[in-house]
Parts: C-alpha cells; sequence; structure tokens
C-alpha cells in the first residue's frame, strides 16, 4: 500500500498579466511545505508535475524546503531524460522528477471565452472577483457537458484521461511514497474519479481547494482511496494563519 500526496501549486498571480507565476506568498508556502515534510520525516520514491510554471516552482520551494533537489526530470510523452541542475549550496536528491503534461489546469481564460466572447474587467474588485468565477463555474459545467469547446482545450474526456493515467501510473510504479504537484481542477477531478462524484460536487471541490493544500490518497495496484482532503497542517500555527490563500 502507498500514498499519493497531491499537493496544489502555491498561490499564483491572479488579476496579474501572467497568472502562471508564483507569487512572494506562494514561494513561502511551498517552502513551508517542504519544511513540514521535512519534519515529518516523510520522503518520497518520486514525483510527477505538470509542466506550468506555477506547478513547477512549488515542486521547486518544497524541494527547497526539503533540503532537496530533484535529481532529474522526464517527459513521459517523450521517454527521454534531461539533467536538472541542483540549487546552489543543495545535494541532488534522489527523488525522480516525471513531467505530465496531462497535470496541467484548464485554461480558465477559454472556459470562461467559450460562453462570455467579451472581454472581462481586471477582477481587482470582491465583485469583479465573483462576477469571474460565476461565469468560470458555469463554463466549466458547459465544458464537463461537451456544450462548448474552449479554444486550444482538449476535450473534457481527454482531460480527464491524462489525470487518471497518471494515478494509474502511480499504481503500476510505486508502492511507497509519490509527491503529486498539479492544480486545483486536475486535483478535483482526480478526487471526482475516486468518489464518483458528480460535475456539479467535482466544480465545488476544484473552487475549494486551497493554496499548497495536501489530499492524500491510499493505493494499491487495484486502486485509490481517499484519505484526507484540502489539508494545510503545515499552516496550523499562529503565525501562519494569513498564509492561506485560494488563488
Amino acid at each position: 500500500m502507498g500514498t499519493l500526496y497531491l499537493v496544489r501549486h502555491g498561490q499564483a498571480s491572479f488579476g496579474a498579466d501572467d497568472y502562471d507565476v508564483l507569487s512572494p506568498l506562494g514561494h513561502r508556502q511551498s517552502v513551508r511545505l517542504g519544511e513540514y515534510f521535512r519534519t515529518k520525516g516523510l520522503r518520497f520514491e518520486a514525483a510527477l508535475t505538470g509542466t506550468l510554471n506555477r506547478q513547477l516552482q512549488t515542486f521547486s520551494g518544497i524541494c527547497e524546503g526539503m533540503g532537496l533537489a530533484f535529481e532529474s526530470s522526464r517527459d513521459w510523452t517523450a521517454g527521454a531524460g534531461s539533467a536538472a541542475g541542483a540549487a546552489p549550496g543543495m545535494e541532488p536528491s534522489p527523488l525522480p522528477h516525471l513531467l505530465w503534461p496531462g497535470l496541467n489546469e484548464y485554461d480558465s481564460a477559454a472556459v470562461i471565452g467559450a460562453i462570455h466572447p467579451y472581454p472581462l474587467a481586471r477582477p481587482d474588485t470582491p465583485e469583479l472577483y465573483r462576477h469571474h468565477f460565476r461565469l468560470l463555474k458555469d463554463g466549466l459545467a458547459q465544458w464537463m457537458a461537451g456544450v462548448v469547446s474552449p479554444q486550444g482545450m482538449p476535450s473534457y474526456n481527454e482531460f480527464v484521461a491524462g489525470i487518471t493515467k497518471a494515478l494509474e501510473y502511480t499504481r503500476t510504479h510505486h508502492q511507497g511514497n509519490v509527491l503529486l504537484v498539479s492544480s486545483g481542477g486536475p486535483i478535483a477531478t482526480a478526487v471526482g474519479h475516486v468518489l464518483g462524484t458528480s460535475p456539479e460536487t467535482t466544480i465545488e471541490l476544484n473552487l475549494g481547494i486551497r493554496n499548497c493544500s495536501v489530499t492524500e490518497f491510499a493505493f494499491s495496484p487495484k486502486r485509490h482511496r481517499l484519505v484526507t482532503f484540502n489539508t494545510l497542517p503545515h499552516l496550523d500555527a499562529p503565525e501562519h494563519a494569513g498564509w492561506v490563500t485560494f488563488a
């Protein structure tokens, strides 16, 4: 029996020109999670991440907090390894790092654009923020139902397949602890797949996942089982109360 630790990326740059970059707080969140893993004596056989910057930066921060640097990375679609340099002052880690594009997040702008083909104002007020997420929920529901096809995105069935194949990979290749760093959409989809939730419930799970939160699956060669969801044990201390974020 193994354990898969699914981690959402740290706080990104919501509302900025480039969302796909960790904020300074997002970096601190990821390093703090790595410190927590190290304090708990947790070791991983391997790590899987998507290829988005915020996912890779979160994985790098976790490694920093654990005092590790990933040894190598390999794109599962290419099947060829490529060396990845260790951070200054850090020893290479025996932790293999597998790049898995199927763990990338959906394009929220494309999802919204499929149902609202007009430019949205920058969400810099509470009302505009709520409006953004109302449109996102509606767009996700229609994409999941096959009603719309957001530009440049796979079908929802293809999106799910990229995630379930990652789960299958962990079951068939590992028996211990595995780290998976992704985003809210893929993690909620993985939970929904394991629990058999409705699309509406999967969307609600998605939009409630906190930055750098940990979800745990116990796994055997045959199946995954949900153990914990959306936890922040590394931010329990009062001094980290202001570090809890959702975007």
